[in-house]
């Protein structure tokens, strides 16, 4: 016993775990601690998900071009939807753009705790470096789709359309994708933490996602729907983000300094609420998965 005591006195220690003592215990420190781990994490996501595919990273652009012109071809041009006089394919390309970010941050974040428990059951580091490197890497996909989106932008403005016009609201564009980041990440821990013990809500979210775009003014402007459901669709704190990426970008659309307060409000509550729940399943969800 003297020896271990003795041993103990002389080792130092370059790292200790200990449980976390509240909820609210984040431990950012060790998650800039573990920023080469994230790093890792973001280059393994890019490199996996097209590792085996014949096209690669090119179905970063093949797929919001398809849905754009889908979205034209249905929405554009049988249904008749209007377009707030842009367009029609750089309307729904703008859509398109900021939407699939936030669609495929949310979709892999929800299911943080089961497609990673093994490896949660096998090495420390700290769990919200998995959430994070979600976020960061959907960043590329991000950057290649708004590349080709700003490709689509300069033809239009070239072919001197006069119903298009960038304005310095643009500069907003980082704090959107805050925006849209914080809430795919609150949302995401919430119902990663629920599919721990309920699995049903593995198959309800893809349904969920697609039924909230649809809920969102992705394939149509806010002014274009009645008085008596603009109120509903201002409700979405993704409402206010779609639209104003689209004022800023194309110049028409609908924007209010309300409506960017009320989605950053709701996106602070929602972290708040998805911190909390998510290290509370923390400390014991290999029990349930």
């Amino acid at each position: 016993m003297k020896i271990n005591s003795a041993l103990d006195k002389s080792t130092n220690w370059t790292e200790t775990i200990t449980p976390k003592s509240s909820l609210f215990d984040l431990r950012l420190k060790a998650v800039w601690e573990y920023r080469d781990l994230l790093f890792m994490f973001v280059k393994r996501d890019f490199v996996a998900n097209y590792k085996q595919t014949i096209l690669g990273p090119l179905w970063f652009i093949i797929q919001p071009v398809m849905t754009t012109l889908m979205f034209t071809v249905v929405f554009g041009n049988f249904a008749k939807i209007s377009t707030d006089g842009q367009p029609k394919m750089l309307f729904y390309m703008a859509g398109v753009t900021i939407w699939n970010y936030f669609s495929e941050s949310f979709n892999r974040t929800s299911s943080v705790f089961t497609t990673n428990s093994g490896l949660f059951g096998k090495v420390y580091f700290p769990r919200l470096i998995i959430p994070l490197s979600i976020i960061f890497s959907g960043l590329i996909r991000f950057s290649i789709q708004f590349a080709l989106f700003m490709s689509f932008l300069i033809y239009f403005l070239i072919k001197s359309n006069d119903s298009v016009h960038p304005n310095l609201y643009v500069l907003l564009t980082p704090f959107l994708l805050i925006l849209m980041a914080g809430i795919a990440l609150g949302a995401g821990m919430i119902i990663s933490a629920l599919t721990t013990k309920y699995r049903d809500f593995t198959y309800l979210v893809s349904f969920g996602v697609t039924l909230l775009m649809y809920a969102t003014p992705v394939i149509y402007p806010i002014a274009f729907l009645p008085e008596k459901y603009k109120t509903i669709a201002m409700a979405n704190p993704l409402s206010g983000v779609v639209e104003t990426f689209r004022y800023s970008w194309l110049g028409s659309g609908t924007f209010s300094w309300g409506l960017l307060g009320y989605s950053f409000c709701f996106m602070i509550a929602l972290l708040f609420c998805g911190i909390i729940i998510f290290n509370k399943v923390e400390k014991n969800f290999m029990d349930t998965v």
